[in-house]
């Protein structure tokens, strides 16, 4: 690792403030710019998409409001990293102007329910995404299953899954947020959540020493629950998704778990439009920031 590299460990490891997630991808990629006021007849194909949906982040990243001091790092998807902000790649930027650590959503979607899961889809060409992804300076990625019941071998493979993938991409230099989301509208979601625990225990206990992960959780049914996750030695930091929950009572549920920290995406953009004067956007992405922080940090 080098010194960047430990610099940004010690930082996500033990500083203060949440992750941005910017990575809506393909499928989500229309719902996120029309809840931003972009409505579908305003584009003609993908290209064009895309370069609205990176104006959307770039406004975003380069807003004063979206600061190092409540922010610790930002995911991306793959059409992000490979744009420019200001002639810069979009990770170059983020750290070198913010001081905010990059991070790069690499799965490819989920595959259809069976056992009460929805598993990642194969994700082709993995080896040459993460070798673009340390040429490009990401320091870690992300990708995402989801539980929709209380199914034990379900539940198992996806953890799995996830690890499996995880030390892959540990083996080329970055750190794997691994995200097993259990569905909030779930009726046996604090079942889950146990069952959950209990497979991300086992295979934190198989990993090699020196092996490093993040995790991305639901926020759970029972407060503090994830405790003896965030305090794992192979934990570097365990970070809490929205899953669906507006913006007030995903903070108001973070709150009341100690040490888990926001990454939040939807609640994150939640009122922002692109007709806003850049001093209404600024200003309400501000409070959006400091509320996320508050609750990060409690």
């Amino acid at each position: 690792m080098g010194n960047k590299n430990t610099e940004q460990l010690n930082l996500m490891h033990s500083g203060k403030g949440f992750i941005a997630a910017l990575d809506q991808s393909g499928g989500s990629t229309p719902k996120a710019l029309l809840q931003y006021g972009v409505a579908e007849n305003q584009y003609t194909n993908d290209e064009e998409m895309y370069t609205l949906v990176h104006e959307m982040r770039t406004r975003i990243i380069k807003s004063p409001a979206f600061d190092s001091q409540y922010i610790l790092g930002a995911i991306l998807f793959e059409n992000t990293m490979d744009r420019k902000i200001d002639g810069q790649w979009t990770a170059d930027y983020l750290w070198e102007k913010k001081h905010i650590i990059p991070f790069l959503k690499v799965d490819k979607g989920l595959a259809e329910t069976a056992n009460g899961v929805q598993l990642m889809k194969p994700i082709s060409g993995l080896n040459e995404l993460l070798d673009r992804a340390v040429e490009r300076n990401i320091f870690g990625t992300k990708m995402r299953s989801v539980i929709k019941e209380a199914n034990p071998e379900g539940i198992r493979d996806v953890v799995a899954q996830q690890f499996e993938v995880g030390k892959q991409i540990f083996s080329k230099g970055l750190i794997p947020i691994i995200e097993p989301e259990v569905d909030i509208y779930s009726p046996d979601k604090e079942k889950s959540e146990q069952i959950l625990k209990q497979e991300i225990q086992k295979q934190l206990n198989a990993l090699d020493k020196e092996v490093k992960v993040m995790l991305k959780l639901s926020i759970p049914t029972v407060n503090d629950f994830y405790k003896d996750l965030i305090s794992d030695p192979h934990v570097v930091r365990v970070v809490a998704l929205s899953g669906g929950y507006s913006r007030e009572e995903a903070n108001q549920k973070l709150s009341q778990n100690h040490g888990l920290i926001a990454s939040f995406s939807r609640a994150l953009s939640e009122g922002l439009t692109a007709g806003q004067s850049d001093q209404d956007f600024n200003a309400e992405l501000k409070e959006t920031i400091k509320g996320i922080y508050q609750a990060s940090i409690t």
